[in-house]
């Protein structure tokens, strides 16, 4: 079994500098991600790590909205940090990545649940960094890897329903890994 908490921590950390480039009167700028302003976005992604370390605490991820409430305005990056740091000590026992966790689409390995984050994270980072005009360069490793598991978990003729992605758009030509991902995701690259 691989372990994905390197990749979830570099992609996290990624995350955390894009975010780092967030003002406040960008907050309620539009996103990819057409259910999210800038501050749902980061509301979002912050309460998603939250549910990802309750899962890695023992508890259970339903299907209910991840958003978190009360941040300021200048206080997205402490929160998102706070929640990093929850996420690695709820899942620094090794043994955790084998037990199996609730997620919303099933029981599931620990480390798949986590894998399964680091999805979230790589997209949402794109999502982010496109609505600010890409103020950093991305870590195209991230997205290369990210890319067929999206493929394969969430296959184009899924969507809709429960499937919280639209249709598949294809990618511009010469698109890199994250327009591929974006497009694979229902965003317009």
């Amino acid at each position: 079994m691989n372990d994905p908490r390197p990749q979830y921590e570099r992609a996290a950390e990624q995350f955390a500098a894009v975010l780092k480039t967030v003002t406040p009167d960008r907050l309620g700028d539009p996103t990819p991600c057409s259910e999210y302003d800038v501050r749902a976005l980061l509301s979002h992604v912050v309460g998603g790590a939250h549910r990802i370390a309750d899962v890695g605490e023992g508890g259970e991820a339903t299907a209910t909205p991840l958003d978190v409430e009360g941040v300021a305005d200048d206080g997205w990056s402490a929160a998102y940090d706070e929640a990093r740091h929850r996420f690695a000590g709820a899942w620094a026992d090794d043994a955790r990545l084998g037990q199996e966790v609730t997620m919303p689409w099933g029981r599931v390995p620990g480390a798949a649940a986590v894998g399964g984050f680091v999805m979230e994270v790589v997209v949402h980072t794109w999502d982010l960094s496109k609505a600010l005009g890409h103020p950093l360069p991305l870590d195209q490793a991230l997205a290369e890897a990210v890319l067929p598991v999206a493929q394969a978990s969430l296959p184009a003729g899924s969507r809709g329903g429960e499937v919280p992605f639209e249709a598949v758009r294809e990618a511009p030509a010469g698109a890199d890994a994250y327009g591929q991902l974006a497009a694979w995701l229902g965003r317009e690259v």
